[in-house]
């Protein structure tokens, strides 16, 4: 058996040629989507998502703004200009690329972008009101699992799904997202006592864990969906997952490949979060 390949970038491509419409439809109403990017620090991934998401923003007709600062800068200059985007009725999405410098405290970042531009998902109240099954904005890379298992007519009402890492920016929310789908979940982390066994179980396997290659083909259960989250760049300058692909392919039905996959999807995702905001602004 070879899996079915989740292909992020041709989904990503079907999904952004719906937005065309809705952004013709705002533009009727003298409203362009706007999202604003703030990067602190000269990372070098960062830069490069920093790039593709205002790449994708131009693509789908959405405006965008980029705000560089030196790794160095005060804190306060960034509250500074969130606070002026917050008040900026062009912009309808504020995001913070992560990581930030370590003398950032980045969860006073995130608190600080007003809850109807959080495009992320990422403050307090709007993990809470995922939480509830109410969500405002979803985080846009569980988000992005979820359209595959649409897509694809993966059904995971009583499936079992085992979830492989707890951050808040993945883990956690695509938890409580299977979960509202009618999924039994299990969320694994460092601390998990024989990781290979809860793998062994699950019909849906989503790696987030940033260890690359770490779930390998004898952790997949035949048959099991598997979504990997991880990007690893190796010693030899190639990117690659969580997952073993290679071995990996040869036992679930579908899987997600590094790159190419949940990537992908992120992005897109952003740019329904940022559209959805426009248009809840327009009927505010």
């Amino acid at each position: 058996m070879t899996a079915q390949i989740l292909d992020g970038n041709a989904l990503g491509q079907k999904l952004r040629a719906g937005f065309k419409f809705k952004t013709d439809e705002l533009a009727a109403h003298g409203v362009r989507p706007g999202l604003a990017v703030i990067l602190v620090g000269e990372d070098a991934a960062s830069q490069v998502y920093v790039r593709n998401k205002v790449n994708a923003c131009a693509q789908a007709g959405i405006h965008s703004e980029k705000y560089l600062f030196a790794s160095d800068v005060a804190p306060q200059e960034v509250f500074d200009k969130i606070a002026e985007l917050n008040a900026d009725p062009k912009i309808h999405g504020i995001l913070v690329q992560l990581p930030l410098p370590k003398h950032f405290d980045a969860e006073a970042v995130l608190e600080a972008i007003a809850a109807e531009k959080d495009v992320d998902g990422f403050r307090a109240e709007n993990v809470g009101a995922l939480m509830q099954g109410h969500p405002c904005f979803i985080p846009c890379t569980p988000y992005g699992a979820m359209k595959f298992f649409e897509d694809a007519g993966i059904r995971l009402k009583g499936k079992e799904a085992v979830v492989v890492g707890r951050s808040n920016i993945v883990g956690k929310p695509m938890a409580m997202l299977l979960m509202h789908a009618g999924a039994t979940v299990t969320v694994c982390h460092s601390q998990t006592q024989d990781l290979k066994a809860h793998c062994l179980r699950a019909d849906i396997l989503v790696a987030a864990i940033g260890r690359p290659k770490m779930i390998t083909a004898d952790m997949v259960k035949p048959g099991a969906v598997v979504i990997d989250v991880g990007i690893n760049r190796l010693p030899d300058g190639k990117l690659c997952g969580d997952v073993d692909f290679e071995s990996a392919k040869h036992v679930a039905s579908f899987i997600t490949p590094v790159p190419g996959g949940v990537g992908p999807m992120t992005i897109t995702m952003l740019l329904a979060n940022t559209l959805e905001s426009a248009e809840r602004a327009l009927t505010a």
